[in-house]
């Protein structure tokens, strides 16, 4: 990590407020270019066609077994993010990605006013890795996608995150989009605040000036610090238990 303080770092050069604002307003004509392309892919999104899903597709949830359109929680529409996991693996060893968008979803009450439920679709054994949750301290919908991965993913690298969106009219279901890899920063906004400031999000890939801070986390990877992903960090100190096994006590 790059904690280097002061005047030890580099930093864009000083100028005075007319100069500042003048070249603030340039780059802002672009991102307002950007907000409106993002528009326009938004209403050809919408405009895509579907595919019809078997909706008696099994998941394992909270009371047992389900089905997709179960999930659905009665609303019309359900985005599922599947989440990677790494079968038998202690808490430390599952995946930093998945739990770094998962962490960052809370409020689910505005999309629920819209008619969308969301839920997490994991990728491996229900009690499992409904302990990470727990663990973690999430509270979104929890379900088992296991047994039926190659059913709901056809064509898709299973075992990859994804977030696969779904209609429901009356007792059919519909696939209706789907993303992965860097797609799955919809459900970000570390990144995006990242991305106002001026060392951004510190890591390899960025086009940042010579001796801007770099190589944020552990062995080049942006989401692990000490050995775990990072936000497991507050679930220890607040003495959550990470026994993914039984359940029991704290297993560090």
């Amino acid at each position: 990590m790059n904690h280097i303080m002061g005047d030890q770092i580099a930093a864009p050069e000083v100028v005075d407020r007319t100069v500042f604002e003048t070249r603030l307003e340039a780059l802002r004509i672009r991102e307002k270019a950007y907000t409106r392309l993002g528009d326009a892919i938004a209403a050809d999104r919408r405009r895509l066609p579907m595919v019809a899903i078997d909706g008696t597709t099994p998941l394992v949830g909270e009371h047992g077994n389900a089905t997709l359109i179960d999930a659905f929680e009665e609303r019309r529409m359900l985005i599922a993010y599947y989440f990677m996991w790494f079968p038998g693996k202690p808490a430390p060893q599952q995946c930093e990605g998945c739990t770094f968008f998962s962490t960052q979803l809370r409020e689910l009450s505005h999309l629920h006013s819209r008619d969308v439920t969301y839920a997490t679709f994991s990728q491996g054994p229900y009690e499992e890795s409904k302990r990470y949750r727990d663990f973690m301290g999430w509270t979104m919908p929890w379900y088992s996608a296991q047994a039926s991965l190659d059913k709901l993913l056809v064509g898709r690298q299973i075992g990859m995150m994804h977030i696969v969106c779904y209609l429901r009219r009356g007792s059919d279901v519909f696939e209706t989009y789907w993303t992965t890899r860097r797609g799955v920063e919809a459900l970000d906004n570390t990144y995006r605040l990242l991305d106002l400031t001026v060392y951004g999000r510190q890591e390899d890939f960025e086009d940042s000036p010579a001796d801007w801070p770099k190589h944020w986390g552990e062995a080049s990877h942006p989401f692990r610090r000490d050995g775990r992903p990072i936000s497991q960090w507050p679930r220890l100190e607040a003495a959550h238990s990470d026994n993914l096994m039984t359940g029991g006590g704290a297993d560090r």
